[in-house]
């Protein structure tokens, strides 16, 4: 049986809240390191998710990009690149918690460079202030939605490095995200109201991804979780303990 919506947000927050704590290991045991490369710290994340959670299965591709490659949007597949002492580097996984897809995201900065670390400041109060726009408008769309975005970012001296700035999230596998189907996405194209069912006549839920890039001096970063789950009445949903 189909959990149901309570139920369903409660599990999509637990899952988040382990993708967090597998963050937070991340930066503790220093797997992001200068001399480590992407795939060696991709697959050192695997593991540990393993370690921690007993998480074998990721619904999308694991990705860890420095450099340059941060520049690359989720569809691209840049050649493996060695982490540098100074540089900028984003993860971004899709762990499978109890059937449940958490999608989390965020940027780490090597060294002292201020821009770098600007941009890493940045990406959390960009993705705050799209979340407080959302909960102000009841029958906001994707295209509504991403177009805030994209001025935030503006505003912030920044660029957007994709497409489109989220997604669907679910059970696993959740919708079906078709690259042609844009109206499962946070995306110019899509004008169909972000508050709805899908079309197994469970609410949609969502996550916000953040990427932003500074092409002059090439490189870019990232953050994404849950952008509003809760009960439709507004009042908050606990995670599973």
């Amino acid at each position: 049986m189909a959990d149901d919506e309570p139920t369903r947000a409660a599990r999509l927050l637990d899952a988040q809240a382990k993708a967090e704590r597998l963050f937070a290991e991340i930066e503790e045991r220093r797997l992001v390191a200068p001399g480590q490369g992407e795939r060696a710290v991709s697959d050192q994340v695997r593991d540990l998710a393993n370690e921690l959670f007993g998480t074998t299965r990721h619904w999308h591709k694991r990705i860890v990009r420095s450099g340059p490659n941060t520049l690359k949007p989720y569809r691209e597949n840049p050649p493996d690149r060695q982490i540098g002492a100074d540089d900028i580097v984003f993860a971004d996984f899709g762990p499978i918690f109890e059937e449940y897809e958490a999608d989390f995201g965020r940027t780490f900065v090597l060294g002292d460079d201020p821009v770098k670390r600007r941009l890493k400041d940045d990406l959390p109060k960009i993705f705050a202030a799209g979340q407080r726009f959302f909960g102000s408008e009841p029958d906001i769309t994707g295209k509504r939605l991403y177009a805030e975005v994209e001025r935030l970012a503006t505003d912030a001296g920044w660029e957007l490095g994709g497409w489109h700035a989220g997604h669907l999230v679910g059970e696993f596998p959740h919708e079906w995200i078709d690259g042609a189907d844009v109206e499962s996405y946070i995306a110019p194209g899509n004008d169909t109201p972000m508050r709805r069912t899908d079309r197994a006549g469970r609410r949609c839920q969502w996550i916000l991804e953040i990427h932003i890039v500074d092409r002059e001096r090439g490189f870019g970063g990232f953050y994404e979780e849950l952008l509003d789950v809760g009960r439709s009445d507004g009042n908050a949903v606990r995670a599973v303990s």
